[in-house]
């Protein structure tokens, strides 16, 4: 067995579509008026505990190459992490992969820190760029969407800014997860990848971990634990076995 999960950190750029419009206000576009679909441009990755950042992109490898080069990456992860990847990266991917007649990935599991974020937290924006600056990161890469434009016509100094911002955006990703950690209660466990009889934190798969009592569930009790190294509370995945209190009543449905 491996000792944890291949975890990738994993971030998409796209090309805008192109449509003709008569109006800016209020559009429903129709097919007829579609000039050309969107694609990817450009991706960057990280793997957990990998301090390169991997990056491709249509100006490096046409679009056949970068597909085949994400696709190949996210075959060997076991974990994707994204920000707001379930609805749009992923998807995205998964559109280029048929398009260039590839074969699904090999499966593997998903952390979106978009989804975790409305979950748990209320922040004035969702926006990957005010969470960040608001916890203190650096913050993305300022942009504006000339940049998309330069890059679709193949300007140098716009694809090294590209592949800045699309970098930027890994590593801002891969601080996020860290700090996110402790409260993703979603996160594929740990345990299920170490070969260890020791406790694992479900999370980070520290074997720091700490019995903190007892969590008392509607009709169960189970053991509770803390992890020392990033904070996630779990509990035992077995009930006490305990004579239940002849004043302990059950519910009844009706």
């Amino acid at each position: 067995m491996i000792d944890g999960p291949k975890i990738l950190f994993l971030d998409i750029e796209t090309a805008p579509n192109f449509a003709t419009v008569w109006s800016i206000w209020n559009q429903n576009i129709g097919l007829n008026q579609l000039l050309e679909s969107g694609y990817m441009l450009s991706w960057a990755a990280k793997w957990k505990g990998a301090k390169e950042i991997l990056f491709d992109s249509v100006n490096k490898s046409g679009k056949d190459g970068v597909t085949k080069s994400a696709w190949k990456v996210i075959n060997e992860a076991d974990i994707v992490v994204t920000f707001n990847g379930r609805k749009f990266d992923m998807p995205n991917l998964n559109k280029e992969f048929l398009l260039h007649k590839l074969p699904p990935p090999a499966p593997y599991k998903q952390v979106d820190l978009y989804q975790i974020a409305k979950k748990r937290f209320v922040f004035v924006s969702y926006k990957m760029a005010y969470i960040t600056k608001f916890l203190g990161f650096k913050g993305k890469v300022k942009v504006d969407h000339q940049l998309w434009l330069d890059c679709m016509a193949g300007k140098p100094a716009a694809w090294k800014r590209m592949e800045k911002y699309n970098k930027r955006d890994v590593t801002e990703l891969e601080g996020l997860y860290n700090r996110f950690l402790p409260w993703v209660d979603t996160h594929p466990s740990y345990g299920l990848y170490k070969d260890t009889k020791r406790p694992v934190c479900t999370n980070c798969g520290s074997t720091h971990v700490n019995a903190r009592g007892y969590q008392v569930a509607k009709t169960q009790v189970y053991k509770k634990y803390q992890c020392q190294n990033c904070g996630t509370w779990m509990r035992s995945r077995y009930a006490e076995k305990r004579e239940n209190p002849k004043n302990v009543l059950t519910q009844v449905a009706d």
